[in-house]
């Protein structure tokens, strides 16, 4: 049985895959970690959970030999929108971080590690269309720098160390359980804040504004698939994964399907240029062929589950 670490737990990933892990792999196998205290209300990061900065190596490699970990989900990150307002810190979490956990993984010959990269390692040069696995890589944030030299880091400790890392490039992610912490695509989870509470919500993307998108269940099952699957599958250390593309209309005419009060509005701001910068839609053929990704949920499907889930909490 896997006995997995969980870095950032109380982040948008983190808080969804614990629970997910500990029903698969048995609570006590799966160490949920983040810098900060889990809050009372938060059950998922009940024990095992150690406060843990990813930054501290020391404190990190204490963790892996207290439990025996073998398995490591880093899920530490600064996101894009956050990301351009403290450049610097962004690149000490997402690339010094990750180094960290590369190094004590060497170190402490971790079976299999789990690294989220994004479709911020795109950029304006890239082809906006069907993006394909291997393509120019051109970000314009610092988010986005983080994610192409942590993907090449990837690569480096895989060639040169054998350390079996796997990384999924993520599309905007959307779900229930954390509200949202300095995201580009932030508005697909914000809108349907705005809606159930208020009936409105003021867009900071145009309306025509398309980006991949992939709901929270298949988001986990991705990650799950992708830790699972046997190495001689794999060819490749990072793949595309999406589920669906679609525009703030139509992600807002959606939702008056379910709530026909709801209005929005559109005032843009830094954010459209990054949201401009990014593909519409990308090819994940490789992933479906090769570890056999499969996503489940489109636009109605997510919305209506998003809708029902959040009406219970708010």
């Amino acid at each position: 049985m896997r006995r997995i670490l969980v870095i950032g737990s109380a982040g948008q990933l983190g808080s969804e895959i614990v629970p997910e892990l500990r029903r698969k792999y048995g609570k006590e196998n799966v160490v949920a970690s983040d810098i900060k205290l889990p809050s009372n209300e938060n059950a998922n990061n009940s024990t095992p959970f150690i406060q843990l900065d990813i930054l501290n190596k020391e404190s990190l490699s204490k963790s892996i030999r207290d439990f025996n970990i073998d398995t490591i989900f880093n899920m530490a990150s600064i996101l894009s929108a956050r990301g351009e307002k403290s450049p610097l810190k962004a690149w000490d979490v997402n690339l010094n971080g990750l180094l960290n956990v590369l190094e004590i993984s060497k170190e402490h010959n971790i079976d299999r590690i789990i690294w989220p990269s994004s479709i911020a390692a795109f950029g304006p040069t890239t082809p906006h269309i069907n993006t394909p696995n291997e393509t120019i890589l051109s970000p314009t944030t610092m988010y986005g720098v983080t994610k192409v030299t942590g993907e090449l880091l990837v690569k480096y400790y895989y060639k040169n160390y054998s350390l079996d890392i796997r990384s999924m490039r993520l599309p905007g992610i959307i779900s229930s359980k954390t509200y949202p912490e300095g995201g580009t695509t932030d508005y697909a989870v914000e809108i349907f804040y705005g809606a159930i509470r208020k009936k409105k919500y003021t867009s900071f993307l145009n309306e025509d504004t398309v980006l991949p998108m992939m709901y929270i269940n298949d988001c986990i099952k991705c990650m799950i698939g992708l830790l699972e699957v046997s190495p001689i599958k794999l060819k490749r250390r990072v793949y595309n994964v999406t589920s669906m593309s679609f525009s703030v209309g139509e992600l807002a005419a959606e939702i008056k399907n379910h709530i026909p009060d709801f209005k929005i509005k559109y005032k843009p701001d830094f954010r459209q240029e990054i949201a401009d910068s990014w593909p519409k839609t990308i090819d994940d053929s490789l992933a479906r062929l090769e570890w056999g990704w499969n996503p489940k949920y489109d636009l109605k499907m997510m919305t209506k589950d998003m809708i029902e889930k959040l009406s219970e909490r708010l």
